[in-house]
C-alpha cells in the first residue's frame, strides 16, 4: 500500500536561499519522537486549523535529538526521521523542515531563531509549540517571549494542551518505559498504534530453515527494541525511504540470543506465516502487536520445534483479534 506523504526538507547553515519554496503556513515546532497520541492530536488540530485558514500544514523538528548536543545525551530512538515523516503525512501534514540540530544553531539567540528560521526561511503565519516549549542559546526563549516576537514579527503563537488518559499524559517517555517492560497494550495506548522496527534482511545461520521454521533475520535497527522474547507480529516490506509499504505477511519474531542453539549475540529474526519467498537485502517492518512469552533455554531441539509451532499457533491467535 502507498501512504500519503509529507516532503522532507532538511536544513542547515550551508542550505542555499532560494533552494525551497516555502508558503505561508501553520508551523508546529518539536522533536516529535515517537508521535504518540499527544503529537498527533497537536498535528490534527494544526492541520485543521491549516486548512480553515488556507496555509500549509508544516512541521520544524530537529536532527541529531538537541540533547545530543547540548544535554546529557539523545534517548533512545523510538522513530526513525523517514518514520515521523510518513506519520504526520499520514496526519494531513505537508513539509517536515529538519534542521540540523549542531553547536552553531544551538547557540543561535531566541530573536534570531523567530526571526531567521520560523519567519523568513519558513514563512510561519502560526506557531504552535508545547506548553514547556523553550527555544534558543541556553533556552532563554519562552512562551512569552515567542508570543512577544509574533507581535513584532507577524505570527502568532498557540499553546496545545497536553493530551492524556486515565493513567497520564502521553509521552515519548511513557512510549519508552513501556518498551522497557515489554508492555505492549500500555505501548498501544501511548501511541495509537504498534510499535515498529525496521531493518535490513540479512544471512545468518540458516538454523531455522534446518527444522522447519526459516526466518528473515533484520539487522541495522535503529529503535528501541523490547525485551527478549517471542512476539506476535505483523511485517510490511519497505520501498523508497520507508514511504512505500507492501504488507507481506504476519509472523513469530524472535528477539534474544537463541540459548538453545548456543547463540552468542542478540538477534532479530523472524518467522513468516504462510509466506515463500526470497527476502535477502530487502528492508522489512515489523509491527510488534502482542508478546507471548520470554525466551527461553529447551533441552532439545525437538522441544524447540514443539514450542514454535505452539508459538505460531498462539500468534495467529492474538493477531486474528487485532
Amino acid at each position: 500500500m502507498s501512504t500519503r506523504c509529507a516532503s522532507l526538507v532538511p536544513l542547515d547553515e550551508t542550505t542555499p536561499p532560494g533552494s525551497f519554496v516555502a508558503l505561508p503556513c501553520v508551523l508546529v515546532i518539536g522533536n516529535f519522537d515517537g508521535l504518540h497520541r499527544g503529537h498527533q492530536a497537536v498535528l490534527r488540530e494544526a492541520v485543521g486549523h491549516s486548512r480553515a485558514t488556507g496555509l500549509s500544514a508544516c512541521v520544524l523538528t530537529f536532527d541529531p535529538h538537541p540533547a545530543s548536543v547540548v544535554g546529557a545525551g539523545a534517548p533512545p530512538l523510538l522513530t526513525t526521521m523517514d518514520r515521523r515523516v510518513e506519520l504526520m503525512g499520514e496526519l494531513g501534514v505537508e513539509h517536515v523542515y529538519v534542521r540540523r540540530f549542531d553547536a552553531a544553531f544551538a547557540a543561535w539567540p531566541p530573536d534570531r531563531f523567530a526571526r531567521d528560521l520560523v519567519v523568513d526561511a519558513l514563512h510561519a503565519r502560526t506557531v504552535v509549540v508545547g506548553q514547556n516549549f523553550r527555544f534558543g542559546a541556553r533556552r532563554a526563549g519562552d512562551l512569552a517571549l515567542l508570543r512577544a516576537l509574533g507581535a513584532d514579527l507577524g505570527f502568532h503563537a498557540r499553546v496545545h494542551a497536553v493530551a492524556h488518559d486515565e493513567r497520564g499524559p502521553f509521552s515519548s517517555t511513557r512510549a519508552r518505559e513501556a518498551i522497557a517492560a515489554g508492555d505492549l497494550d500500555e505501548l498501544l495506548r501511548v501511541l495509537g498504534r504498534p510499535h515498529a522496527l525496521t531493518g535490513a534482511v540479512v544471512h545468518g545461520d540458516e538454523r531455522g530453515r534446518t527444522i522447519g521454521f526459516p526466518t528473515a533475520n533484520l539487522e541495522g535497527v535503529a529503535e528501541l527494541v523490547p525485551p527478549d522474547g517471542v512476539y506476535a507480529v505483523r511485517v510490511d516490506g519497505v520501498q523508497g525511504e520507508g514511504k512505500h509499504l507492501r504488507p507481506l505477511a504476519d509472523g513469530v519474531t524472535n528477539i534474544g540470543v537463541r540459548p538453545t542453539v548456543g547463540g552468542d549475540r542478540r538477534t532479530i529474526e523472524t518467522y513468516l506465516l504462510d509466506f515463500s519467498g526470497d527476502l535477502y537485502g530487502s528492508r522489512l517492518r515489523l509491527h510488534l502487536v502482542a508478546r507471548l512469552r520470554g525466551e527461553q533455554r529447551f533441552a532439545s531441539i525437538d522441544e524447540l520445534k514443539a514450542r514454535i509451532v505452539r508459538d505460531v499457533a498462539d500468534a495467529r491467535a492474538k493477531l486474528a483479534g487485532r
